[in-house]
């Protein structure tokens, strides 16, 4: 028998419209009929999942994590950081590649997408934009995408040059694919390690002004324009860790004149601000850096209006030797997989109404869209059976020294959470047990 039947939950499966008790039967590694409660009465399957008080969601999709291998395993490894997505309930990541050396070749995405690395869930990857992640020179974007690509970024920098990234915007589109941009004017942010403001001040550190953020992104807009009207190309661009209202703005606008522009918000985006570094905690250091309270706020209005896409967690492993320095000598980033359902509950759905198809939609279903993964992000007759099964109403408090992660440099040690999951299942195999 290679059946698994999952009973008794509530399924939320935005991309069929469905939020209501329903039983689910899966074979070799499908989802093969939704049917309502009782309906597989009969059925002797191999395993069963008990889902009574929980939500039975499509598998959590992150387009933005950070796995460091290969070349900084000390972080992080394929094995560790996928433990780490699976504890939160997502199904499919897809690594960044900023890694030592970065993955700007077929044979180093070969390499990182083999099943010999011991990925937990779905692996996919974003090769560099440029060679070497230096702004220069394009990739080949051809031979990547036909090696299993699925969009360029040198994220941790900017594609600065307007050139380069027209070319990379013109290059992508005609294959269909996204350019993924870390919104950073570099020339604007030299020396500097958190938001720009008051209480940068206090601290005597220098800031990153909101327009390093925005001047990147409306730049990116008018090349998207610029394809459109001149080489008749559709370019496609991903906005990451969007954290400031201007740059959200932006967006909005270009979204409304019908560019294909996709955005994502990190969780540390919508739930701390720049008060959160207190005195000098590192583990509040990220780029870009927590903004202040308006700025938050004007993330989760986008994100209750619809102009963000998705959820993406922007997870970036440090080992605690390499946060445990002066702030400003300290490396950007925290990791996220484990927190971000919690995070998105409790700020979103519990503090600012935001419904749980909402909550999913942000996290399954587009962000697969974005990507173009085909039968993920659904739980339809025929999809791929990754299941993220969750309490809802579950409350606790995280405890980073229990992460899956090799690194625990989260600054929501402590925190309250909201509903907690209970199991993961990837391609019908159920990998994470809550």
């Amino acid at each position: 028998m290679s059946e698994l039947l999952i009973l008794n939950g509530r399924l939320v499966d935005p991309a069929a419209g469905i939020d209501e008790p329903r039983d689910l039967l899966v074979r070799e590694g499908r989802v093969v009929a939704v049917e309502t409660p009782g309906a597989f009465a009969a059925v002797e399957a191999a395993e069963t999942i008990d889902a009574a008080g929980c939500i039975v969601a499509p598998g959590f999709v992150d387009v933005h994590v950070h796995l460091r291998e290969p070349g900084q395993t000390w972080k992080e490894s394929i094995a560790t950081g996928t433990a780490a997505a699976a504890a939160g309930g997502f199904t499919t990541v897809v690594a960044m590649p900023n890694t030592v050396p970065v993955n700007d070749t077929a044979e180093s995405l070969r390499w990182m997408l083999d099943p010999a690395r011991g990925s937990q869930v779905n692996l996919f990857a974003m090769p560099a934009a440029t060679l070497g992640s230096m702004g220069v020179t394009l990739s080949d974007y051809a031979t990547l995408a036909a090696a299993g690509a699925v969009g360029f970024t040198d994220d941790g920098k900017p594609v600065l040059e307007d050139h380069v990234m027209r070319a990379a915007l013109l290059t992508s589109g005609r294959l269909g694919l996204v350019v993924s941009q870390h919104a950073e004017d570099t020339r604007l942010t030299g020396g500097c390690s958190m938001n720009h403001g008051a209480v940068a001040f206090r601290l005597g550190l220098r800031g990153m002004t909101v327009e390093a953020e925005t001047r990147i992104v409306e730049r990116d807009i008018r090349l998207l324009r610029e394809i459109e009207a001149e080489d008749g190309v559709r370019g496609r661009l991903h906005v990451q860790h969007v954290s400031t209202a201007r740059a959200m703005d932006a967006i909005r606008a270009a979204k409304a004149d019908g560019l294909h522009v996709t955005c994502e918000v990190a969780p540390h985006h919508f739930t701390l601000t720049d008060e959160a570094i207190g005195d000098f905690n590192t583990n509040a250091k990220m780029n870009p850096p927590l903004r202040i309270e308006s700025d938050r706020l004007a993330m989760i209005a986008a994100l209750l209006d619809g102009t963000v896409d998705c959820i993406a967690t922007d997870h970036a492993p440090h080992a605690r030797h390499e946060k445990e320095v002066e702030f400003e000598r300290a490396p950007n980033g925290i990791t996220g997989l484990e927190t971000a359902l919690g995070l998105a509950l409790r700020v979103l759905h519990r503090e600012h109404g935001m419904s749980l198809t909402r909550v999913v939609e942000l996290m399954s279903a587009n962000p697969a869209r974005i990507v173009k993964l085909g039968g993920r992000g659904a739980l339809s007759p025929g999809s791929y059976a990754d299941l993220a099964i969750f309490d809802a109403g579950a409350e606790w408090n995280y405890a980073a020294a229990a992460s899956k992660s090799n690194s625990k440099n989260s600054p929501f040690d402590g925190a309250p959470m909201l509903g907690q999951v209970r199991a993961t299942v990837v391609g019908g195999r159920v990998v994470f047990r809550g």
